[in-house]
C-alpha cells in the first residue's frame, strides 16, 4: 500500500489559492495571485529536490493539471522538470476526455473510490500538488497520509483554504521541520489521532479543611 502525500503552500491564514501566479487561479475575484513567487530561495529549492528525488506518482485535479501540462513539458531545462514529467499523473475531472501530457490518466468513475484503490496498489509515493478541491474529497474520506506545508509569512484575508470550515477535526504530528531564508516555514506532517481537548482553568479552591 502507497502513501497519499499533499505537498501545498500556503499563506498564515491558511489559503492555498493561486500561489504561483496571477491568473493562476482568480475564482471568487482573487487578486493576488502569485503570492509565493517572491520568497522563493536556494534552501527551498533544495527541499523541493528532496521531495523529489525518490519516486512518486502524481494525483491532481483538472484546473492543477491544465497548469502543469501546459508549461512543464516545454520547460524541460528547469528545475524538476524531469521528475514531473516522467511521473504518471493520475486526474481527477469530470469535464476533461482527452490528456496530452504524457503518462497522464483519467481517473475513472468516483474519485475516493479510485484513489483508495490507487493506494492499495504497489507503487510510489502519490504526491498532490495544488488541486484544492481535490484535497477537500481526500479529506472528506480521510485518504491523506501526511501533509508537507509550505507556510508562507503573509495574510491575504480571503481565498481558498487547504482546511475548510467542515474539515474532519484531527491531530497532526510534525516528524520535519525547516525554515527558509525568507522565513518559509517547511513542516511535514502525519495524522496524530483525534484531537485532545483539556482545560487550563484552575481547580476550584478548597477551605483547606477549616471547618468552624
Amino acid at each position: 500500500m502507497r502513501k497519499l502525500i499533499v505537498s501545498t503552500f500556503l499563506t498564515l491564514d491558511g489559503v492555498m489559492q493561486a500561489p504561483g501566479g496571477p491568473e493562476e487561479d482568480t475564482d471568487g475575484n482573487f487578486a493576488l495571485g502569485g503570492w509565493s513567487v517572491n520568497y522563493w530561495d536556494d534552501e527551498m529549492g533544495e527541499v523541493m529536490d528532496a521531495a523529489m528525488s525518490q519516486p512518486f506518482d502524481l494525483l491532481l485535479g483538472r484546473k492543477t493539471y491544465e497548469i502543469f501540462a501546459a508549461y512543464w513539458p516545454h520547460a524541460t531545462e528547469d528545475q524538476g522538470a524531469k521528475p514531473l514529467n516522467d511521473a504518471t499523473k493520475f486526474v481527477a475531472s469530470r469535464t476533461l476526455r482527452s490528456l496530452d501530457w504524457s503518462k497522464s490518466v483519467l481517473i475513472e468513475g468516483e474519485v475516493a473510490e479510485s484513489v483508495a484503490a490507487l493506494k492499495r496498489e504497489e507503487g510510489p509515493e502519490l504526491q498532490v500538488h495544488g488541486s484544492g478541491n481535490l484535497i477537500q474529497t481526500l479529506l472528506r474520506h480521510e485518504l491523506i497520509d501526511g501533509f508537507r506545508l509550505w507556510t508562507f509569512p503573509l495574510v491575504v484575508g480571503r481565498g481558498k483554504r487547504l482546511f475548510s470550515d467542515d474539515t474532519i477535526p484531527a491531530g497532526l504530528k510534525l516528524i520535519d521541520s525547516t525554515v527558509s531564508s525568507t522565513g518559509v516555514m517547511i513542516g511535514t506532517y502525519v495524522p496524530a489521532g483525534e484531537v485532545v481537548t483539556g482545560s487550563f482553568a484552575l481547580d476550584e479552591p478548597t477551605d483547606g479543611g477549616n471547618e468552624r
